[in-house]
């Protein structure tokens, strides 16, 4: 696709409320500059405040009139989910958009403060809690979405239901892809518990691709090194292409739910956002509802579909 959906086709987002967890760099930072340019109400959810600070001073320079705020989240630890959801809960009474996308990438082998692997807690279970905890908000408002990033990475990776906490041996990549396939298979359960309630509610789940962007500091916090950050470079797409799949979802109108958006260039890499179709293979139904009750199970919320 030559002249593929950019920015500028996006359907009209004035007034809406956004929430985009690990918004202040990469594609979440990209996603959330667009957002606020174009008028909707953005809320920041970040682990570290400085950076984010940073990140909506920024975006306040670009776009003076716009609706950008800052929530302190930290996707690894259950209590920061439920003091957010609170917080949030108290303040606001609607939620139009929810987006999955903050991640850990390939750390040392590491635990959570409540014992979870820390990929696999910060990048699945974190965002299946988030989801839940905000899932009153978003069924109660008109037309509302549920966007969650995961990555090629999940492509050939599998869930070890024996071994998620890596006590029986630990693979940075292949955690890392556990957790993204996770992504994939909870956004894509959700919405088959959606449809089933006939819910006025939608989950779509997206991957950037190929992308330059910081996720490779490995959870330091860190930039990456110069040569690592040249190559990364020179062989992926600019950040702002990566967030294009983000947007997408979140505001194509002609989506049912249960998509999985990605480029549409060679091997998936790189380009503009269309439907990838390799969803449908991935996705194991059975997979995907052991791992659901797993998840209901680890963190005790359950989501209220009535």
């Amino acid at each position: 696709m030559v002249n593929g959906w950019t920015i500028e086709n996006m359907n009209d987002v004035t007034g809406k409320r956004v929430v985009i967890t690990g918004g202040n760099s990469g594609i979440g930072f990209e996603a959330a500059r667009v957002f606020a340019a174009k008028g909707a109400d953005v809320i920041l959810a970040v682990r570290n405040m400085a950076r984010g600070e940073a990140a909506v001073s920024i975006i306040k320079a670009e776009s003076p009139n716009s609706f950008i705020r800052l929530m302190q989240l930290d996707l690894s630890e259950q209590a920061s989910i439920r003091k957010f959801a609170e917080e949030f809960a108290a303040r606001y009474s609607s939620l139009d958009i929810l987006i999955n996308n903050a991640g850990i990438m390939m750390p040392p082998h590491s635990k959570t403060r409540d014992g979870f692997e820390a990929q696999f807690g910060s990048n699945h279970l974190g965002h299946y809690a988030l989801t839940g905890l905000l899932f009153g908000l978003l069924k109660n408002t008109a037309g509302s979405r549920v966007v969650t990033v995961s990555s090629l990475a999940a492509h050939k990776a599998r869930i070890d239901f024996d071994n998620l906490d890596g006590s029986h041996g630990y693979k940075r990549y292949k955690f890392y892809g556990q957790s993204k396939l996770a992504n994939m298979l909870f956004g894509k359960e959700l919405q088959k518990k959606i449809e089933g309630k006939g819910l006025d509610v939608m989950s779509i789940i997206c991957h950037p691709g190929v992308t330059h962007t910081n996720l490779a500091s490995r959870n330091s916090g860190r930039e990456m090194n110069r040569l690592f950050r040249l190559i990364s470079q020179a062989i992926t797409q600019p950040t702002a292409m990566g967030a294009l799949p983000t947007l997408y979802a979140a505001t194509e109108t002609s989506l049912q739910g249960g998509e999985y958006i990605g480029p549409d260039g060679k091997k998936k890499r790189k380009g503009y956002p269309t439907k990838d179709p390799v969803i449908e293979r991935i996705y194991d139904a059975e997979t995907a509802v052991r791992l659901w009750d797993l998840s209901e199970e680890l963190t005790g919320i359950a989501y209220d579909f009535n």
